[in-house]
């Protein structure tokens, strides 16, 4: 039994047909909740839920009072849940309204909050790197979703390593050459996305394998995604994206690992944010000549056709009417993939740790109750 702020037992079989009771018309607790008044409790919830129904007329009324400049400055963002109705589509619910205004909007998961989680989702501003991802989960998923094709996966690896070994051609030691899987990357797990690049880079010739194999023996379906995820691997293009991304995160790891830490100090945190940002700077500016050296001699070791760098570009495969540039492949991949890549980076980096921002966290520093004040100046903080 419930009992009603007023003394009434509501909800027992009595107290429901009193509570239904006119009496005298005015002291019934029915009409009092349901009544004809704007301000009844039953009203006042309808109205609320009609209110909460019709978002978008508030959201168009907060977005217009926005000008556009107003909007870069503050470089509009939008979170939610994958699954969520009125967040998941590009072409319907809450998602649609912000992209239909403002369409360089870019959407990430409610619980990435982790830098890196939010440096991979603005890397996928690049085409390239968002088709890097869209293939690699399909890589990832055709190779380990079939227990038959995971053990495939876990014998072509122990051979693989078995005679690299027996040929000298990496070191041998307690903990080392371990026989794992390939890992996914996921838009709320932490350090997914390194580990899944990291992964496919010390599998390759094994999954490689194992697509062959489903290939040959799979039935239609497996057949399809196979032969799809087997020509996505051995693109040139894909190779490229994914050295260049395991490269950006393993710079962005130990800064991204400290900030998660509760007890991190802020001037050592900082520190590592100077840190990452001349790395990726001197990854943008001098790197780029070893890095390709790199990238193509891991695709003639593992047998990935490699393009005439000197050769003219020619954007879709066959169409040399739709070439607009006059521009040759290599000039493609290092500005169009290399530095726009690495660009996102940086300008994501400086966004959330500028000038302003560091300055304050400094002063902030100087309040830490840790050790008694021990940081704190009067001269500083002035």
């Amino acid at each position: 039994m419930v009992l009603h702020n007023d003394g009434k037992n509501v909800f027992s079989e009595l107290g429901f047909s009193n509570w239904k009771k006119v009496n005298n018309g005015v002291n019934c607790a029915f009409v009092c909740h349901e009544g004809s008044i704007p301000n009844s409790p039953h009203n006042l919830c309808v109205k609320s839920c009609v209110d909460l129904m019709a978002h978008s007329k508030h959201i168009d009324k907060v977005l217009d009072r926005h000008s556009d400049e107003t909007v870069v400055n503050n470089r509009l963002r939008g979170q939610g849940y994958d699954g969520a109705s009125n967040m998941r589509g590009e072409w319907n619910g809450l998602q649609a309204l912000f992209l239909k205004g403002y369409p360089f909007a870019y959407y990430i998961h409610c619980l990435a909050h982790r830098l890196q989680l939010a440096l991979v989702s603005v890397a996928k501003e690049v085409c390239y790197v968002h088709q890097f991802f869209s293939k690699l989960t399909l890589i990832v998923n055709v190779v380990t979703v079939s227990p038959k094709r995971h053990d495939q996966l876990r014998v072509a690896q122990t051979n693989n390593v078995a005679n690299l070994i027996a040929n000298d051609q990496i070191v041998t030691g307690s903990g080392l050459n371990q026989i794992g899987t390939l890992q996914r990357a996921g838009d709320t797990r932490w350090g997914s996305h390194l580990n899944s690049a990291c992964s496919l880079l010390c599998m390759f010739d094994a999954t490689c394998e194992v697509l062959e194999k489903s290939i040959e023996e799979g039935n239609y379906s497996t057949r399809g995604d196979a032969s799809a995820a087997y020509d996505a691997i051995t693109s040139f293009e894909f190779v490229f994206v994914l050295h260049l991304m395991r490269n950006i995160l393993e710079v962005s790891h130990d800064l991204c690992q400290a900030l998660q830490q509760k007890n991190q100090d802020i001037l050592n945190a900082l520190t590592l944010v100077s840190t990452t940002k001349t790395l990726i700077q001197r990854m943008r500016e001098s790197s780029w000549e070893a890095f390709i050296k790199e990238v193509v001699l891991f695709c003639e070791k593992h047998e990935v056709e490699v393009p005439y760098m000197n050769a003219l570009h020619i954007a879709r495969r066959g169409r040399t009417r739709k070439i607009v540039d006059q521009i040759s492949v290599e000039h493609h991949y290092h500005v169009n993939l290399f530095l726009a890549i690495i660009d996102t980076q940086l300008q994501e980096l400086n966004g959330r740790f500028n000038d302003n921002i560091v300055e304050l966290l400094t002063l902030s520093s100087t309040l830490d109750l840790r050790e008694n004040y021990k940081l704190f100046s009067v001269n500083k903080s002035m």
